[in-house]
């Protein structure tokens, strides 16, 4: 029973002991972590965008041509059937199948319209032959009449006055009847060609607005125009085609065949931040489906105009990147992760944006492990860290958070609070001046406000270098991944 309790009194005091000791190394641990030190170094100012991957260059495949030039009412076609997105596909191979419905029925009625066009020309030119034949034979008749009154007229020179005179009036009427006869027959024969010719241009018509949607049907069985892999396409809504989606004269491409060699991530910008975005700038992508890989990227094209997205508020503007390089594990439709360097500063010292405070003068301060409430004058930010311009030095210890005692700190630096002020004031004259030139241009433009993207990213840059009264946490960009608070200062070196 003794030994029993001795074992259980040792064990009772190692446990206690290894309690204390632990509780040591967190307490350790926990206050290593309430700083950090500020770096020197280059600092980056990024704008980070969601984007999809394209390819650069893709054969589009395209269903039947229904041009408006055709003799056919244009109409939406819907898909019944096509082969999964991301088939490997060969020149000719099959990819989609068409709705036909609406297509035969026209067809048929076409035909219908074809056959009845092609009796009614030939009713025409019996009707047309049988009646020129009858004038033919009744302009002859008269011919002989007139003939008749001729010799009748010659024949009585030696009778009565009244007899001859009776025969000079047979022979004027049957001359009369003659030239009548001969005007209508020619006005016939007119009549004839024209009613022909207007029956064969309705004919020819026909025929074409046939074999146009024979030609259109025939279209209907979809193939690869060369071997690729199938990406479905998207329609103006944003929305992927699919079964059960139509094409239409002005748009009828259902699918595409990507160029894998060469790809871009199509991504949008917000209108505060694209003032920034420039061409050739340097871009770090990420891809969603391989976190672990990073490729660089080029800024390739902005878009001059903005556009509404669908559940957006905000207008953004379309940003194309291209992913320098080539690999095989990139696919269409992989959503990435784009940081646009669009602002490079060397050679600065900076700390986390969570170290700033500021009292109810707005004159910027942070907590340091000197027991030092210093002054700082702020540069250029961005959404984890700022630079600090004047107030500190590479390798010092700032508190993350307000200490506990906070109180009991020195207010130092105060020498440049008159630093602080000349530079809001500064920025102020400057936001002041850009709002004016603003204006002067809305003038001159009928009233519309026409703030130019310079003068926008000069005001954001100033924006950027005023102190802040807290810390910011306006969406900005970033220039590098928000650090975890749990890090220590060895591993942020």
């Amino acid at each position: 029973m003794k030994k029993t309790l001795i074992i259980s009194g040792i064990v009772l005091t190692a446990a206690i002991i290894t309690l204390v000791v632990i509780n040591k190394i967190v307490s350790k641990k926990d206050a290593s972590i309430l700083y950090v030190e500020s770096i020197r170094g280059q600092f980056d100012i990024i704008v980070t965008t969601t984007g999809e991957l394209q390819a650069k260059q893709s054969t589009e495949i395209y269903g039947p041509e229904m041009a408006q030039g055709r003799n056919f009412r244009s109409m939406e076609i819907k898909i019944t059937d096509l082969v999964p997105e991301g088939t490997e596909v060969k020149q000719g191979d099959y990819v989609a199948t068409l709705d036909r419905t609406s297509f035969d029925n026209s067809l048929k009625e076409e035909l219908e319209k074809l056959r009845s066009l092609e009796t009614n020309m030939e009713m025409k030119l019996l009707d047309t032959t049988v009646n020129l034949s009858n004038l033919r034979d009744n302009v002859k008749n008269l011919t002989y009449t007139v003939e008749e009154a001729e010799i009748t007229l010659q024949q009585s020179k030696y009778e009565p006055p009244t007899t001859i005179r009776q025969a000079e009036l047979s022979l004027d009427k049957a001359k009369r009847s003659l030239e009548q006869s001969q005007r209508s027959y020619s006005l016939k024969v007119e009549q004839a060609k024209s009613d022909i010719r207007s029956l064969k241009a309705s004919l020819v018509d026909q025929r074409i607005k046939v074999s146009d949607l024979q030609e259109v049907l025939s279209n209907f069985v979809i193939k690869a125009p060369s071997a690729g892999m199938i990406i479905y396409k998207r329609d103006r809504g944003g929305s992927k085609r699919k079964i059960g989606s139509s094409i239409n004269p002005w748009d009828n491409v259902v699918a595409t065949l990507p160029d894998m060699t060469s790809m871009i991530s199509k991504t949008y910008v917000n209108e505060i931040d694209v003032s920034k975005v420039k061409l050739d700038q340097k871009v770090e992508i990420i891809v969603d489906a391989f976190p672990d890989k990073s490729y660089s990227g080029i800024v390739r094209s902005v878009a001059n105009i903005g556009e509404q997205l669908p559940n957006a508020d905000a207008k953004v503007f379309e940003v194309n990147i291209e992913v320098e390089g080539s690999d095989p594990i990139l696919r269409p439709s992989m959503t990435t992760g784009n940081k646009i360097i669009t602002k490079t500063i060397p050679d600065v010292i900076y700390i986390p944006m969570e170290c700033v405070q500021a009292g109810t003068d707005s004159i910027p301060f942070v907590y340091m492990k000197n027991r030092k409430k210093q002054i700082v004058v702020l540069g250029d930010s961005n959404e984890n860290d700022v630079i600090i311009e004047h107030g500190l030095n590479a390798g010092e210890k700032i508190y993350l958070s307000i200490p506990e005692d906070a109180e009991r700190f020195n207010l130092v630096g105060q020498e440049l609070i008159s630093v602080i002020k000349d530079k809001i004031k500064a920025l102020k004259e400057e936001e002041k001046r850009i709002r004016m030139e603003a204006e002067k241009a809305k003038v001159k433009r009928g009233g519309t406000m026409n703030i130019t993207p310079e003068m926008m990213n000069q005001f954001q840059n100033n924006r950027n270098r005023q102190p802040r009264g807290e810390v910011n946490t306006r969406d900005t960009s970033s220039a590098r991944p928000r650090r975890n608070l749990q890090q220590s200062p060895q591993n942020r070196n």
